[in-house]
């Protein structure tokens, strides 16, 4: 996976949006006014930081030597990933999904009557 492939994912999913808050070079990707993954694009190595349940991110963080606790942010729930290192690229895809599904707003049901 490279910075292209890692930024066309995220803004893949529903309602994701690309930002740039804190720097030009570092991209957060948002849904619903909230972070789900943040990545300096060109940086080598290509590294992201997402959002993580933090069981299994402690499970990941035993298992992988590319997976650290997040870079400047909350060591217990969020990851910094090195793409490229052990950790594979299907299963980078899928924590921006969990990533994902752990911020985006909850949907509403409509009471009827």
């Amino acid at each position: 996976m490279n910075g292209s492939e890692l930024r066309s994912h995220c803004l893949a999913l529903p309602g994701a949006v690309e930002t740039f808050p804190f720097h030009p070079e570092t991209s957060v990707f948002k849904v619903g006014g909230k972070v789900f993954a943040l990545s300096r694009l060109t940086a080598t190595p290509l590294q992201v930081s997402l959002k993580c349940e933090p069981l299994l991110g402690e499970s990941l963080r035993d298992s992988y030597e590319a997976i650290v606790p997040g870079y400047h942010l909350n060591k217990k729930h969020w990851l910094t990933i090195t793409v490229g290192g052990d950790a594979p690229d299907p299963m980078i895809r899928d924590l921006i999904e969990d990533s994902f599904d752990l911020v985006k707003p909850a949907v509403r049901r409509r009471r009827s009557g």
